[in-house]
């Protein structure tokens, strides 16, 4: 089995709100990516990895990978202006491994843990598609559009707040996105997503995250992550 760890680095970050994307941030003496990277390239179970970033920042990226030595890290893709082109850059490049594991990460998770890993491969023998997640713990509400006011209160213990990885086999997540990117109404910021709506008749696993496994979003999450990262897991 060909187990590969996609790690999605193009976005620029731009809600953090400062002028170094997100993923070449400090964190520990590393980046943010080689925390990700890491990670991947260290799991026993995982047999290669791709890196997914934009056109501009591809030779960085590519210096990064030589500096670490990374053995299993096979590739440095372009991505695209949506964060579905990134997927789709990566789907394409394993087009000749339908059978393959892929697990997509957000490079913004730098704690992804090898349980994590681990468990998502796991979950892939049993599911063609797989999302690491918890349990929400505050109470979920709809509202309108505007946010103006409240719509309905969201039964929590059905809700669960979604991570990364997300994985699929090679041909589960290009014939999701083959249907999709037929759709003139298509939009998407996940890949599970995907195909939730496009291939409503694959079960899509749940695998147990972790509160340490959060996304750099903002600037303040630096701090957490710093914290976070000096703190053994339990």
């Amino acid at each position: 089995m060909n187990n590969i760890g996609v790690i999605l680095a193009a976005g620029s970050g731009s809600r953090t709100g400062l002028s170094t994307p997100k993923q070449f941030l400090p964190l520990g003496g590393k980046t943010v990516l080689e925390h990700s990277v890491q990670t991947f390239n260290n799991h026993p179970s995982i047999d290669q990895v791709v890196i997914v970033t934009a056109p501009e920042f591809m030779e960085r990226v590519k210096a990064i990978v030589k500096e670490n030595g990374w053995s299993k890290v096979t590739a440095v893709l372009a991505g695209g202006k949506e964060r579905y082109d990134s997927s789709l850059a990566a789907v394409r490049y394993f087009a000749d491994c339908p059978d393959a594991v892929m697990l997509f990460h957000d490079a913004a998770r730098p704690l992804v843990s090898e349980r994590i890993i681990s468990d998502a491969l796991k979950a892939m023998e049993q599911y063609d598609a797989v999302d690491v997640a918890i349990p929400a713990v505050d109470t979920i509400v709809q509202c309108d559009r505007e946010g103006t006011f409240m719509e309905s209160i969201q039964d929590r213990s059905l809700l669960w707040r979604m991570q990364t990885p997300q994985g699929f086999r090679q041909k589960t997540i290009e014939k999701a996105y083959c249907i999709a990117l037929k759709d003139h109404n298509f939009t998407a910021t996940d890949d599970c997503g995907t195909v939730l709506r496009y291939l409503p008749d694959v079960k899509v696993g749940i695998v147990r995250g972790s509160e340490r496994n959060i996304k750099l979003t903002y600037a303040d999450d630096l701090s957490l992550l710093e914290f976070l990262l000096s703190e053994p897991e339990r």
